[in-house]
C-alpha cells in the first residue's frame, strides 16, 4: 500500500472526526497560526514519526519565548553583534560612565554640564545653591540613562542652568562609590584635622594623589570648574566657601553614609572642599611630576 495514499486517508479522517465535534457553523481553522489545526497536525506526524516543518516566523518566535531576545530562524541575533550600547551615566562607578572625547578619565555628563555653566552661567547669581525643576532634570537622567554617546546642548532642557547645576549634582550624589571613595574617607577627615597647616596640606595632597585615576582626574576637573565659579563670586555670589557648603557633603562622603557621620563629620567635609578650590593649582599641579620645583606650600 502506498505510504502516501495512507497519511493522506488519515488526515482526511483526522480532519471528518474533528468537523463532527466542531460547532455548528464553525469551520476547522486551516491557518498555520490556529492551535486547534497545529494539535491535529501535531498528533498525526507524532504517529508517523516525523517533524512538522515552521515558518521563519514561528522560529523566531520560539526563539524569542526561549531567550528574551529576538533571533532569526538560525539562531542568529538579529541586533548587531558587535555593537555595544553606551553604558548608563547615573548610579555607576565612575570608571564605566561614558567618557569625555577630550579625557577619558572623566565622565562625559560632568564635562557636559561643566560647559553649560562655564559658557553661560559665570555670572548667575547662586549658581549650585538653587534648585532646578525635578520633573526637568529627572527627564534628563532618563535620557542619559539610556546611554547617550553625545549629547545634544541645544535641547530647551539644557538651557536651564538651574537644571543643569542640579544634574551635576545629583550625578556626584548617585555615585556607588564616592569621589573622595570608601577606602580614603577616613583619611581625609583625620587629614583635614591635624593642627600644623603644612602638614595637613601635605597630608591632603598626598591623599589626592592616591586616588584611583579616574577619581583623582574626575576630581581636578571639577575642583577646576568650581575654582573657575569662585573667580566670578563678585557677580555670581559663590565664594569658596558657599560651593563647599553646596558640594562638600555631596562629595565628600561614604557610599553608606550615616547620620553619625553627617553631623560630626560635616564640618570637615565643607573644609576639605573649600580647601581644595582656594588651592587647586597647587593640590592638582603636575611640576612635581616633570621634576619641576614645587610651589611652595600654602596655609590652607
Amino acid at each position: 500500500q502506498d505510504p502516501g495514499f495512507a497519511s493522506q486517508a488519515l488526515i482526511n479522517k483526522k480532519l471528518n472526526d474533528y468537523r463532527k465535534v466542531s460547532p455548528a457553523g464553525a469551520k476547522p481553522d486551516s491557518s498555520p497560526k490556529g492551535s486547534r489545526g497545529l494539535g491535529i497536525r501535531a498528533e498525526f506526524l507524532k504517529q508517523t514519526g516525523t517533524s512538522a516543518p515552521r515558518s521563519p516566523r514561528q522560529d523566531a518566535a520560539v526563539t524569542k519565548d526561549e531567550s528574551g531576545t529576538q533571533k532569526a530562524p538560525w539562531g542568529i541575533n538579529i541586533m548587531k553583534k558587535n555593537k555595544k550600547s553606551a553604558p548608563r551615566a547615573f548610579g555607576v562607578r565612575l570608571e564605566d560612565c561614558q567618557p569625555a572625547p577630550d579625557n577619558k578619565n572623566v565622565p562625559l555628563i560632568v564635562e557636559a554640564c561643566c560647559k553649560v555653566v562655564e559658557d553661560r552661567g559665570l555670572e548667575y547669581m547662586g549658581i549650585y545653591r538653587v534648585p532646578g525643576n525635578n520633573a526637568v532634570v529627572s527627564s534628563l537622567q532618563e535620557q542619559l540613562n539610556k546611554g547617550a554617546t553625545e549629547i545634544n546642548l541645544q535641547d530647551e532642557r539644557w538651557q536651564d542652568l538651574n537644571v543643569i547645576s542640579s544634574l551635576l549634582k545629583s550625578f556626584f550624589r548617585k555615585l556607588p562609590e564616592p569621589l573622595f571613595t570608601d577606602d580614603k574617607y577616613n583619611d581625609f577627615i583625620e587629614a583635614n584635622r591635624i593642627e600644623d597647616a603644612s602638614e595637613r596640606m601635605r597630608t591632603l595632597r598626598k591623599l589626592i594623589r592616591d586616588l584611583p585615576g579616574h577619581y583623582y582626574e574626575t576630581l581636578k576637573f571639577l575642583v577646576g570648574h568650581l575654582k573657575t565659579i569662585a573667580d566670578h563670586s563678585e557677580k555670581n555670589k559663590m565664594e569658596p566657601r558657599n560651593l563647599a557648603l553646596v558640594f562638600g557633603p555631596t562629595l565628600v562622603r561614604t557610599s553608606e553614609d550615616n547620620m553619625t557621620d553627617m553631623v560630626t563629620h560635616m564640618p570637615d567635609r565643607y573644609k576639605i572642599v573649600e580647601t581644595l578650590i582656594q588651592h587647586s593649582d597647587w593640590f592638582f599641579s603636575d611640576k612635581e611630576d616633570k621634576g619641576e620645583k614645587v610651589s611652595p606650600i600654602p596655609l590652607g
